[in-house]
């Protein structure tokens, strides 16, 4: 966790780490007819976001900002955002593996599968790799697959770190960077983010690491 909110801190501007949630949620509905707000609304969100609390602030504000070209476009955020929150039919998405094929979440269906948002260039997601590796060795044969999507948009940076970090479960890509499609439908803004899906494709868990995911994969498995 330490890792995670050292990448934060440096690689995420949104969040507002002067402030407290008290104050953001106070100047958002202080200012409802603010586009800006909308960019506050998302600091409240930070690493791990609730939809729900987000969508409440985002219906205080005045109908003309929350239909602006900024207010439609976190309105997408929001529903990526509800369409991949736990209980919900994991979204479909389909990239090309390391090999050139396409390949999709759903040809693991039948398993527990914990879908890992990640790229070579992100350092708290090549530290919890070793973590993951571990995880996978002691679940592997008991039901469970991890499916890599990758955020890099270097061909070579990606497959590298796959093979340094000795990664050796499915991982695809569609080479967009941050524009991945999977960011989009998911509603991923930072990462390392995951979620966790069972058997039917159904989200069990969203964003656990560590001793969380572990005792979550002991619960499940």
């Amino acid at each position: 966790m330490k890792s995670l909110l050292a990448f934060l801190i440096f690689c995420l501007p949104i969040m507002a780490f002067s402030q407290s949630k008290e104050e953001l949620v106070e100047k958002i509905t202080a200012n409802p007819k603010d586009v800006g707000s909308i960019a506050l609304i998302q600091k409240v969100g930070g690493y791990d976001p609730d939809y729900k609390e987000l969508t409440a602030l985002f219906k205080k504000l005045d109908k003309k900002v929350r239909k602006s070209t900024q207010g439609q476009i976190f309105d997408r955020y929001l529903q990526a955002l509800e369409n991949s929150s736990v209980g919900k039919k994991a979204p479909s998405i389909t990239q090309f593996d390391l090999e050139g094929s396409p390949y999709a979440l759903s040809d693991l269906q039948g398993q527990y599968v914990l879908v890992d948002f990640w790229a070579s260039w992100c350092p708290p997601c090549r530290a919890e790799n070793p973590k993951l590796v571990a995880l996978y060795e002691e679940f592997k044969s008991k039901n469970f697959e991890i499916l890599g999507i990758s955020f890099d948009s270097e061909f070579e940076n990606w497959a590298k770190a796959v093979k340094d970090d000795n990664l050796t479960w499915k991982h695809i890509s569609d080479l967009q960077g941050w524009n991945n499609y999977a960011s989009l439908v998911y509603g991923v803004k930072a990462i390392p983010q995951n979620i966790l899906v069972d058997p039917q494709g159904i989200i069990i868990g969203r964003n656990l690491h560590g001793d969380a995911l572990r005792a979550k994969l002991m619960e499940v498995l």
